[in-house]
């Protein structure tokens, strides 16, 4: 199963690693990422390859708790339900 996950916050050493170290422990895979810095804001965004049994209510909260000890916003949804809110 694919995911998208946005990183949103203020830009400080060490986000990429936290997240990515973070998403290493729970065995997820990054197939793609873009990131950029506007003004002092951190914004980044990942397609995840997840497998299928994995438990997303878990992964969610994990990650929000990373993003927490991080002080910036991360997002996780299923790629079907991104897709789907975001068609026109």
């Amino acid at each position: 199963m694919r995911a998208i996950l946005t990183v949103i916050g203020k830009d400080k050493v060490g986000i990429i690693a936290g997240v990515s170290q973070k998403l290493s422990e729970l065995e997820i895979n990054i197939v793609d990422v873009t990131q950029t810095i506007m003004q002092e804001y951190f914004t980044m965004m990942m397609m995840l390859e997840m497998e299928k049994q994995t438990d997303f209510d878990y992964t969610r909260q994990e990650l929000t708790k990373i993003g927490d000890k991080l002080g910036v916003k991360i997002s996780v949804q299923n790629e079907e339900i991104f897709e789907a809110m975001h068609k026109l």
